[in-house]
C-alpha cells in the first residue's frame, strides 16, 4: 500500500491546490479535478500518485478526515434561474448553490455569509443557505465585515462579558486604592498618536543619584487591567479568545469592552486611574541600575501627542512649549534618559533598521484619500525606549523569581536562512558576513557598513528576511533582534493578552503567591497553523543527546498552549489587517487604471517582480511575461531576475516605470506593466555583456569611457533610430531564434 499523509487542503484561486502536510515535508499538489470534492481548509488523507511536470509530488485525496465549521462569504447571484454565491475568497474554487427558499432576506448582488448544507462532490457543487446578510459590496466598512468573518476574528462580546462590563464602576472608588502607592502628585503624562483612543502607558523622569554618579529615575505606569479583569471571568474568556485588539483603517476591534479600553483602564488626563508601575534607576551610561514594581494610583497631568512633544523638544521657547511650560522640564529629562538608553542599545548591538511604515488616510465614506509614510520622530523613540526598559525589567523580575510566565522570544536565523544570507552577501560583494552563531551586532555592523551603497535597501531587506518571527513562550531563549537575554510584553494590557498575564504574574510574585492559568478554551485554527509551522522548523538532531530531555510539566505545557494561542492570534490579526489594506488599495488603484508611475522593485521571484510605487506606497506585480521578449532566470543567491540575452537585472531597489494594467479586487491583486525600465538600465546591461544596444560588440575604449556616465539614454535612442525598422525586425527575429534554441531541453515553466 502506498503511504498516506495527513494535512490541510490549501486552495488556489486558479482551481488547483495542495495539501500542507502535518509532518512539515513538501506540500502535495492537487490538480483541479481532485479539488472538486474538497474545500479549502479541509483536513484530509492524501496519497502521492506521481510527480507533475514541475517535479512536485502530485496527490489524490483518499479520505476527508475533518471539515471545519467555516462560513463562506461571497456575493449572491441569480443566473439562469439558479441562485448561487460566488465566494469572495477564490481559494474555495467553486460557487455554492443556494436552494430557492434558502436565500433569506438577501437580494441579488449583496454580500452574504453562507453555511454549507451539502459538501462538494466530484460531480456536484456544494449547497448552502444564507446565514447572514452583510450588505452591498460598496457599503463603507464592508471590507472589514468580510475580513473578520474570513479570518475568524471574534467581533462580538459574549452577553455574559457585556453584563459584567456594565456592572464595573465608572471611576476609581476609595476602596480600590487600598494597598496602593499614591502617585497622584507625580506629573505622569501620556504621549500617543493624534488618533489614539486608549492610553495604556504614562511616563515621568527626573534626575537622580545612581550609585556614586548621576542618572535618572524613570517611571513607566501601565493601566492595571488585572484589577478589573479577573482570571476566568466572562470578560477574561472573551479577552483570551481575541488575544489582541485588531487595528483596521478607521476601526478597531478591541480586546476588552469599550467601558474598560476607553474608560476605566485608559489613563485619560486629569482623572485618577489604577496602574502597575515599573520604577527604574538608569545610570548615565544607560545601564539599568535598579528597578521595582508596585501597584499605584495615578493622575495623568497631560495628554501629549508625538507631534507636540517633538515640536517642544525641537524648540523649548516656541509656541507649543509656551502652552505647556510647566511640563517642558520633564520632557527634557525624558529626552536625556532616552539618549542614555540609546547609547546602551548601540553597545548591546541591537538591530535597528530604518523601514518605511505607511498609514492609510480614509474619507468619511471609508475610501482611501491618500497613503502617507509614518514618520518616527524623537517622541516616538523616547516612548519606545521607555517601554523596552519596562519590558526588560518585567522579564528579569519573572526570570529571577523562577515563576512561570510568558516571554517574548525572538530567535536568530535558522541554519537554512544563514546559508542563504551568507551566499547573498558574498554574491553582492559585501565584505562582511555572519558567523555560525551570529550575534545581533553582526547584522547591525553589516547594515551600518552598507548604508551608503546604492543597493543598501536590498541588503537591509535581506537581513530582515533572514530573521525569525517573534513568539510568546514560557521557555526564555532571549530576544535576538533587541539583543536582550530576557524580554517580555508588560506595557499594553488593554490590547494584548500576554501583557495582562505578565501583570498577573508580577502581582503574584509581589504577593508571594503563585498565579495559575484558568481552564483555557479549545485552541482554534490559527493555533493549529502556527504549531505546524513551528514544528516544521525543528530538524531531526544530528547527534545523540548526552542526557535524557526532561518533558515539560503540565504547568509549563499550559503556558506553552497559552503562548502559542496568543502568537497565532497575533498573526491572525495581522493577516486580517493586511487583507483589509489590500482591499482598500485595490479599490483605490481601480481609479488609476492606465496611469503611469515611478517605482522601486520590492522583491524578485521566479514569476516576476513586485514593484512599490513612489507616490502611493502601493505594491503590484509585473509578471515575468511583461519583462520583454527574452528568457529571464531567477538568481536565488542574488535575489534577482536576469535577462539571458541582455543581461538586464531586476533586484530589490531597482528603479522602474510602470503602468497600472489590471486590478483584481477579489484576489487583492494589482498588476503593472513595465513602461520603461530606464534606458540606462538596458544600456548598462548590454555594455556589461560587451554588446551595444544595436547588437554590435562595443569597443573596449568606448566601454571604459561609458562607465560612470548616467545620461547615456540619448545615444541609445539615436542608435535605435539609425538602425531603422528592418534591422530592428532582424534583431528581434534573431533574439527569438536564440531564445528558442536555449529553451530546447528545458522544463516548461508554469
Amino acid at each position: 500500500m502506498l503511504d498516506e499523509f495527513e494535512g490541510t487542503v490549501q486552495g488556489h484561486r486558479d482551481g488547483h491546490g495542495f495539501v500542507q502536510r502535518d509532518d512539515g515535508e513538501a506540500d502535495i499538489y492537487l490538480p483541479p479535478n481532485e479539488m472538486r470534492a474538497v474545500l479549502h481548509k479541509d483536513r484530509v488523507k492524501a496519497r502521492i500518485v506521481r510527480q507533475d511536470r514541475r517535479g512536485r509530488p502530485e496527490g489524490r485525496v483518499v479520505e476527508i478526515v475533518d471539515r471545519p465549521e467555516q462560513p463562506i462569504i461571497g456575493r449572491l447571484l441569480h443566473e439562469g434561474g439558479v441562485w448561487l454565491v460566488a465566494p469572495e475568497d477564490k481559494r474555495y474554487g467553486q460557487d455554492v448553490l443556494i436552494p430557492k427558499g434558502a436565500t433569506g432576506p438577501a437580494k441579488v448582488g449583496q454580500v452574504v455569509v453562507v453555511q454549507l448544507t451539502e459538501p462538494p462532490a466530484l460531480f456536484g457543487q456544494p449547497v448552502g443557505r444564507v446565514k447572514e446578510v452583510l450588505g452591498e459590496i460598496d457599503d463603507p466598512g464592508m471590507e472589514i465585515e468580510i475580513a473578520v468573518r474570513k479570518y475568524g476574528v471574534p467581533h462580538e462580546f459574549s452577553e455574559a462579558g457585556m453584563a459584567e462590563a456594565k456592572a464595573i464602576p465608572d471611576k476609581v472608588r476609595p476602596s480600590d486604592k487600598k494597598g496602593r502607592v499614591d502617585l497622584t502628585d507625580v506629573p505622569l503624562v501620556t504621549i500617543d498618536g493624534e488618533d489614539a483612543r486608549d492610553f495604556d502607558d504614562a511616563v515621568y523622569c527626573e534626575p537622580a543619584k545612581v550609585g556614586r554618579g548621576k542618572g535618572w529615575r524613570l517611571l513607566v505606569a501601565i493601566a492595571d487591567v488585572s484589577a478589573y479583569v479577573q482570571t476566568g471571568s466572562p470578560i477574561d474568556i472573551d479577552a483570551y479568545d481575541r488575544a489582541t485588539s485588531v487595528y483596521f483603517p478607521r476601526r478597531v476591534i478591541p480586546m476588552l469592552p469599550e467601558k474598560l479600553s476607553n474608560g476605566l483602564c485608559s489613563l485619560n488626563p486629569e482623572v485618577e486611574r489604577l496602574c502597575m508601575v515599573c520604577d527604574m534607576l538608569v545610570a548615565a551610561d544607560g545601564e539599568m541600575y535598579a528597578y521595582q514594581f508596585y501597584p499605584a494610583v495615578m493622575f495623568s497631568h497631560a495628554r501629549f501627542t508625538y507631534t507636540e512633544v517633538a515640536a517642544i523638544l525641537g524648540n523649548t521657547r516656541g509656541p507649543e512649549a509656551a502652552k505647556r511650560k510647566e511640563r517642558v522640564k520633564d520632557l527634557l529629562n525624558l529626552s536625556d534618559v532616552y539618549k542614555a538608553l540609546l547609547k546602551q542599545r548601540s553597545r548591546r548591538g541591537a538591530v535597528d533598521f530604518e523601514t518605511t511604515e505607511t498609514q492609510i488616510v480614509c474619507d468619511d465614506a471609508g475610501r482611501i484619500e491618500k497613503i502617507v509614510p509614518r514618520t518616527r520622530n524623537e517622541a516616538h523613540k523616547i516612548i519606545e525606549e521607555a517601554m523596552l526598559a519596562a519590558n526588560v525589567c518585567s522579564a528579569d523580575f519573572i526570570n529571577e523569581s523562577k515563576h512561570p510566565g510568558l516571554y517574548r522570544v525572538h530567535e536568530g536565523p535558522t541554519p537554512e536562512k544563514k546559508e542563504v544570507l551568507r551566499g547573498y552577501l558574498k554574491a553582492m560583494g559585501v565584505g562582511l558576513s555572519i558567523t555560525d552563531d551570529p550575534k545581533p551586532g553582526e547584522f547591525q555592523a553589516i547594515a551600518e557598513a552598507t548604508k551608503d551603497r546604492p543597493d543598501s535597501q536590498q541588503i537591509h531587506t535581506m537581513l530582515l528576511r533572514s530573521m525569525s518571527q517573534a513568539i510568546y513562550t514560557p521557555i526564555n531563549s532571549g530576544h535576538f533582534g533587541l539583543a536582550y537575554e530576557a524580554y517580555t510584553h508588560f506595557t499594553s494590557p488593554i490590547r494584548r493578552y500576554p501583557d495582562l498575564l505578565v501583570h498577573r504574574v508580577i502581582k503574584a510574585i509581589l504577593g508571594k503567591t503563585k498565579y495559575t492559568l484558568p481552564m483555557l478554551p479549545t485552541p482554534g485554527e490559527a493555533h493549529a497553523k502556527l504549531a505546524k509551522r513551528l514544528a516544521s522548523r525543528v530538524k531531526a538532531p544530528t547527534q545523540k543527546p548526552q542526557k535524557a530531555v526532561v518533558a515539560p510539566t503540565k504547568e509549563v505545557q499550559a503556558w506553552q498552549a497559552a503562548g502559542l494561542h496568543c502568537s497565532a492570534n497575533e498573526r491572525r490579526a495581522d493577516e486580517a489587517s493586511r487583507d483589509v489594506e489590500a482591499w482598500l488599495k485595490c479599490k483605490y488603484m481601480r481609479e488609476h487604471l492606465g496611469e503611469e508611475y515611478g517605482g522601486v522593485v520590492s522583491s524578485a521571484t521566479t514569476f516576476g517582480i513586485f514593484v512599490t510605487l513612489d507616490a502611493m506606497y502601493v505594491e503590484g506585480l509585473v509578471h515575468i511575461t511583461e519583462l520583454g521578449g527574452e528568457y529571464f532566470k531567477f538568481d536565488e543567491m542574488r535575489q534577482e531576475l536576469r535577462g539571458e540575452r541582455t543581461g538586464i537585472r531586476y533586484a530589490i531597489g531597482t528603479r522602474v516605470r510602470v503602468q497600472v494594467s489590471r486590478v483584481d479586487l477579489d484576489g487583492r491583486k494589482i498588476d503593472f506593466r513595465l513602461v520603461r525600465e530606464g534606458e540606462d538600465l538596458t544600456a548598462r546591461a548590454m555594455k556589461d555583456k560587451g554588446v551595444s544596444s544595436g547588437g554590435a560588440p562595443t569597443k573596449a575604449s568606448a566601454k571604459r569611457g561609458a562607465r560612470g556616465k548616467s545620461a547615456d539614454s540619448a545615444p541609445v535612442a539615436a542608435e535605435r533610430m539609425e538602425a531603422g525598422p528592418q534591422s530592428a525586425m532582424q534583431a528581434f527575429k534573431s533574439a527569438v531564434k536564440k531564445a528558442a534554441n536555449k529553451m530546447k531541453g528545458r522544463k516548461p515553466r508554469r
